[in-house]
């Protein structure tokens, strides 16, 4: 998804090229993995030739809000705050990270 947010429509070959490439990753692994993406609605392709160009159909944010509710449904019971708490009690968040999430819970408070 980065290359296709950071360089636009590609295709797979294209993808693998723009990869680092290490860990060399091969041509199966890319076009299985924006398989699964297409078909989670995160891209699409069009026909160009014999080759298929993908183009994202979501932006970063869309697609981080909807993996961060994936994961809070799957690994916290469907809890925000049990996702919070796991967080903050993780012993290798530095303190400006932790002033951070204060600021913005004082700011989300400031809302309602």
């Amino acid at each position: 998804m980065e290359v296709l947010w950071e360089k636009g429509p590609a295709s797979v070959h294209q993808l693998l090229e723009a990869l680092p490439e290490k860990p060399a990753l091969a041509y199966n692994s890319v076009l299985t993995t924006i398989r699964i993406l297409e078909k989670k609605g995160y891209v699409q392709h069009e026909k160009d030739g014999r080759a298929h160009i993908y183009m994202p159909l979501v932006g970063r944010e869309q697609a981080t809000r909807f993996e961060i509710r994936n994961l809070v449904n799957r690994f916290f019971n469907d809890s925000h705050e049990l996702l919070m708490l796991n967080l903050l009690e993780d012993k290798s968040i530095d303190s400006e990270d932790i002033q951070r999430v204060r600021d913005l819970l004082k700011a989300a408070g400031g809302k309602q």
